[in-house]
């Protein structure tokens, strides 16, 4: 059993003891907490609640909704849902702010809830941290009977998402329709199985390809959007002559394409693709985290503005955007962040600007992709006994490289010529994350290998 308390939210598996898993216990005192604090600081009643469809999400949502009422708040519930339609649901309901229950791309027996502020943004650092003390304290008293709060069921807002995203200006709505897309769309059995194809039906797609869309929680391969997990996917896309697959995650934040020739167009590029057609059309700034791909910096340059790169999180690159006014941003798992839509990671928006580039273009996918600034990346880790000081490992390597270009912002990146290499140690386990890119998969493996070799012979 797990349960990992970050400042973002509570996640864990579900079952256990209270505090080694997400029990109800630990759901109803971290819900009370962050919605007592909510209504102690904005006097507004009013939060939005939805979910993904994993299997716990009626026992975890049920729960919420009666927590949130029983501190006298009133719950809209928008039930099935995605987490970025709860983002853009709480300012449209002048809520007081929003909890997404989804645990992202783990695994079906996780469930999370992810806590928003009232501009349907995840909370900060520092409001964490109130969250998970009051959670842990509990110094507050519940709603007598007559403050009790009333729940409101809506079902309005995969109309309301929908719309928003056809509003943009730079969706393109009729060059879609003309290019006759045939797409195959696998969203593993949670909410995106209804938004994605609702969604391409409002684009003008008229074929559409379901695999895995029936929202009932059942996973039926690892819900995180990798090469390896989207078998069924690819061959949908070479059985059915599709001109391209969309994949997403359960909660509908991350997405990737599959090409016409049944590869990916790769998770690291949806966001790179995206930002070449917005700036194309909007000049100014982009950013995204210090592990994502350098393609992204390229094209930024290449469209006369400038690259800017954040800490690892949705919340540090949210920050960041605004203090460098980006016009697109995002994370290279596949999260789209377009500021004229809202600050949050969102495939729905991804789906449309993406295929109106494509329209436009008049090219495949793949013949696009090749157009693109070529980089390939190697993800590593090492393992490190628990007492290992970590932060003093990487202190000998920022010694060690400080003649080159480097930051440590966020654990360390050293930017050289051609590769880059990010390590990051990990918050819940003894692990350092190795991340590098290179021009060639032998060169990104080739720079990790040479990290690596690195910190086992400082460890000695």
């Amino acid at each position: 059993m797990t349960l990992i308390k970050s400042i973002s939210g509570i996640r864990g598996t579900i079952g256990g003891k209270p505090g080694e898993g997400l029990t109800p216990i630990d759901i109803v005192k971290f819900t009370a907490a962050f919605g007592k604090i909510l209504l102690q600081k904005t006097g507004n009643r009013r939060i939005v609640v939805g979910r993904d469809a994993r299997l716990s999400g009626e026992m975890v949502s049920n729960l919420v909704v009666g927590t949130l009422q029983g501190i006298g708040a009133d719950v809209v519930n928008l039930g099935l849902s995605t987490t970025p339609t709860v983002e853009i649901a709480v300012p449209m309901e002048g809520a007081a702010g929003g909890i997404i229950l989804t645990a992202s791309h783990n695994p079906g027996q996780w469930n999370a809830l992810k806590l928003l502020n009232s501009k349907g943004e995840f909370i900060n650092d520092q409001e964490g941290k109130e969250v998970l003390a009051l959670g842990e304290n509990l110094n507050f008293d519940f709603a007598e009977v007559g403050d009790l709060g009333k729940e409101t069921k809506d079902d309005s807002y995969l109309q309301k998402h929908i719309d928003a995203v056809l509003a943009l200006p730079l969706v393109d709505k009729e060059s879609i329709r003309e290019a006759g897309f045939k797409i195959a769309v696998d969203a593993v059995n949670s909410t995106g199985g209804i938004f994605i194809p609702a969604l391409l039906n409002a684009l003008g797609v008229e074929t559409i390809y379901k695999i895995h869309c029936e929202p009932n929680g059942e996973f039926p391969h690892n819900p995180e959007p990798l090469k390896e997990h989207l078998v069924d996917l690819s061959q949908a896309v070479l059985n059915h002559h599709a001109d391209l697959g969309i994949a997403v995650d359960p909660d509908v934040d991350r997405l990737v394409f599959m090409m016409e020739d049944g590869e990916l167009f790769g998770e690291e590029y949806t966001l790179v693709a995206v930002a070449d057609y917005i700036l194309g059309h909007t000049k100014g700034n982009t950013v995204s985290n210090l592990s994502s791909t350098r393609a992204l910096r390229d094209v930024t340059v290449k469209h006369g503005g400038e690259y800017f790169a954040a800490a690892v999180g949705e919340v540090n690159v949210v920050t960041k955007m605004k203090a460098v006014n980006a016009v697109i941003g995002g994370e290279g798992n596949g999260g789209v962040i377009y500021p004229d839509s809202h600050y949050g990671r969102d495939a729905l928006v991804g789906v449309a600007l993406f295929l109106s580039h494509l329209a436009k273009l008049k090219k495949t996918a793949s013949t696009y992709r090749s157009e693109l600034p070529q980089y390939f990346m190697s993800k590593n880790k090492i393992t490190l006994t628990p007492d290992l000081d970590i932060d003093a490992l990487l202190q000998k390597m920022e010694e060690k490289y400080k003649e080159e270009q480097y930051t440590t912002i966020d654990g360390l990146k050293i930017d050289f010529e051609k590769e880059w290499v990010h390590l990051r140690k990990s918050n819940t386990e003894p692990i350092i994350r190795i991340y590098s890119e290179g021009p060639t998969p032998e060169a990104a493996d080739a720079i990790a290998q040479k990290i690596i070799r690195e910190i086992e012979e400082i460890i000695k």
